[in-house]
C-alpha cells in the first residue's frame, strides 16, 4: 500500500495479527513515531502491549478524559479480563504483574473503591508539606554527598539519585525502623529489576512494619491507614502501602531524571523554575506512558472501532499529552490539566506531595551543585524499552567535587514528636524493636541503604 505524504510509517507489527508492538527495542527507540503513526487509526487502535497480549490503546486526550471519567461503563477490576479468563495470556507474560488483580484501590471498583480510597486519600491529607521538603532535602542531601566527593566530578544520576531518592522519602513516611526500611527499599527495587523473591522480601517487610505499628503506634503514613475509620484489614493496608510504594517511586524517579536532564539540557531556557521543568515532563514525558487497564461493562464503539465488554482498554497517557489537537488550545489549558496523573474517580490520590518531592528533589541538586552539566546532550539520551513508563536508562553528569555534610536538626526537636510532621528520622530508632541476640559466630550484615542515611542524618 502506498503511503501518504506526511503520513507517518506504521512501525513493526506483530507477525500473528499484525498490531504495533509496544514493547521491545524499536518501540523504546521512538514512542513517539509509534504513537503519531497509531493516532492515523483513529482515537485507539489493538496493540500488543507484551508478546500474545492484546489490548485496545486509547491515544486521543479527549476519548482518554472520557474513559477516566466515566466509571458506570468503564471499570478497573481485572478479573473481568476475556482473554485472562479464556487461557489466552502466557502464564509468564511481563502484563501479568501490571494488569493483574491487586486487592487495593487502583483495581477496585464502586463502594470497595470508595473505602480503599478515602482511607488512602485522608491519611495523605496530613502529611506536612514543609516536613516533606526537609524530608526530601536531606534524602538528597545524602544522596549527593555518596558521589559527590568520592569521585572525579562525575555520577550516573538515575542509578546515584532519582532512583534511591524517593525510597528513602517513602521509608521516612511509612515511619520505617532501619532493619525493616532496608528491607523495603531492597524489596521494591527488586521488583523493579525483575530480581526473583523480591515481592517476598518486600512482603514480608511491610507485614512486620504493621505489626509494629499495632503495637506501637507513630505519626506516619503506616499507622494512619491502620487507624483510619474504614477500618483496614492488614491485609488491605499492605496492599495499600504496596500501591503507594509501586505507583509512586517509580514514577517519581523517571520525573526526577527527567526534569534534571531538562534543566541541564542544551534547550533549557535559563531562568524558568524547576516547576516549569517538572510540569513540561507531566506534560510531554508522562512518567507512567500506557497504563490504567480499563473494561468495558457493555460493547462500545472508540471512533468507529467496537470494543468488546470486558477487553482492556488502557491509556496512553503519553499519547493523549502529546495529542496534536491539543496543540492550538494548550495556551488556554491550565498547567495541571495534563493526564500523567491520570483523571476521574482514579485519579493519583499523591499527586501533590509528587510534585513536591520531584520539585524539591531538582532544586536540592542544582543548589548543592551549582556547576552541573550533562555529559552527552540531551537529545542523545536514552530511554528504557518499556511500554508502562517512560524513564531515563541513564544520566551522566559532571561536576566540581565538593563535600556535604548532614544539616542537624535543632536539639529540642531530636527529642520530641511532632503531631504535624508525618515522621522524624530520629524517632525511627525509638519504635524499632528490640535487636534478638546474635550468636558469637554469627556474620554481621552491612547496613542497608536505609540505615545508613539514617546513620547519616545523625552526623555518625
Amino acid at each position: 500500500m502506498q503511503q501518504r505524504p506526511g503520513t507517518p510509517e506504521p512501525p513493526p507489527g506483530c507477525p500473528a495479527h499484525g498490531n504495533i508492538q509496544l514493547h521491545g527495542a524499536s518501540f523504546g527507540s521512538d514512542p513517539d513515531g509509534h504513537y503519531a503513526y497509531l493516532r492515523t487509526l483513529g482515537p485507539s487502535a489493538p496493540v500488543d502491549i507484551a508478546p500474545g497480549v492484546e489490548v485496545e490503546l486509547v491515544t486521543s486526550y479527549d476519548a482518554a478524559l472520557y474513559i477516566l471519567q466515566n466509571p458506570a461503563s468503564f471499570v478497573r477490576d481485572s478479573r473481568r479480563w476475556n482473554a485472562l479468563n479464556e487461557g489466552r495470556v502466557p502464564e509468564d507474560s511481563p502484563a501479568l504483574p501490571m494488569l493483574g488483580y491487586r486487592p487495593n484501590a487502583l483495581f477496585s471498583d464502586g463502594a470497595a473503591h470508595a473505602r480503599l480510597r478515602q482511607a488512602v486519600t485522608d491519611s495523605l491529607a496530613t502529611v506536612n508539606e514543609l516536613q516533606l521538603v526537609r524530608q526530601t532535602q536531606q534524602s538528597a542531601d545524602y544522596l549527593i554527598s555518596r558521589f559527590s566527593s568520592e569521585r572525579l566530578g562525575q555520577a550516573e544520576l538515575m542509578t546515584e539519585y532519582a532512583q534511591p531518592l524517593p525510597l528513602l522519602v517513602f521509608s521516612d513516611l511509612f515511619g520505617c525502623p532501619p532493619e525493616i526500611g532496608d528491607r523495603v527499599i531492597v524489596g521494591i527495587s527488586g521488583i523493579f529489576t525483575g530480581t526473583a523473591g523480591a515481592d517476598q522480601v518486600l512482603g514480608e517487610a511491610l507485614m512486620e512494619l504493621i505489626a509494629l505499628k499495632r503495637r506501637e503506634p507513630g505519626h506516619d503514613l503506616t499507622t494512619r491507614l491502620m487507624q483510619h475509620s474504614a477500618e483496614l484489614t492488614d491485609d488491605e493496608v499492605l496492599h495499600q502501602l504496596v500501591t503507594l510504594l509501586s505507583g509512586g517511586t517509580a514514577p517519581l524517579s523517571a520525573v526526577i531524571g527527567t526534569a534534571s536532564a531538562l534543566m541541564l539540557g542544551e534547550d533549557w531556557q535559563a531562568g524558568l523554575p524547576v516547576e516549569d521543568a517538572v510540569t513540561q515532563v507531566l506534560w510531554n514525558y508522562a512518567p507512567i506512558a500506557n497504563y490504567a487497564a480499563h473494561y468495558p461493562t457493555h460493547d462500545v464503539e472508540l471512533g468507529g472501532r467496537l470494543v468488546k465488554a470486558n477487553d482492556p482498554v488502557l491509556i496512553s497517557f503519553a499519547a493523549a499529552n502529546t495529542d496534536p489537537r491539543l496543540a492550538e488550545h494548550r495556551e488556554q489549558l491550565s498547567a495541571k490539566a495534563h493526564l500523567a496523573f491520570g483523571a476521574g474517580p482514579h485519579a493519583c490520590p499523591a499527586k501533590d506531595p509528587a510534585f513536591v518531592i520531584a520539585t524539591a528533589a531538582v532544586e536540592s541538586l542544582l543548589n548543592r551543585l551549582p556547576d552541573i552539566e550533562l555529559r552527552v546532550p540531551f537529545k542523545d539520551l536514552s530511554w528504557v524499552p518499556a511500554p508502562w513508563s517512560r524513564s531515563l536508562v541513564a544520566l551522566p553528569v559532571r561536576f566540581t567535587p565538593r563535600s556535604l555534610a548532614p544539616a542537624q536538626a535543632p536539639a529540642q526537636n531530636r527529642n520530641q514528636t511532632s503531631a504535624h510532621a508525618s515522621v522524624h528520622r530520629h524517632e525511627t530508632p525509638a519504635v524499632a524493636p528490640a535487636a534478638a541476640p546474635r550468636s558469637a559466630g554469627a556474620p554481621t550484615s552491612r547496613p542497608g541503604l536505609f540505615s545508613r542515611f539514617l546513620a547519616w542524618t545523625r552526623g555518625e
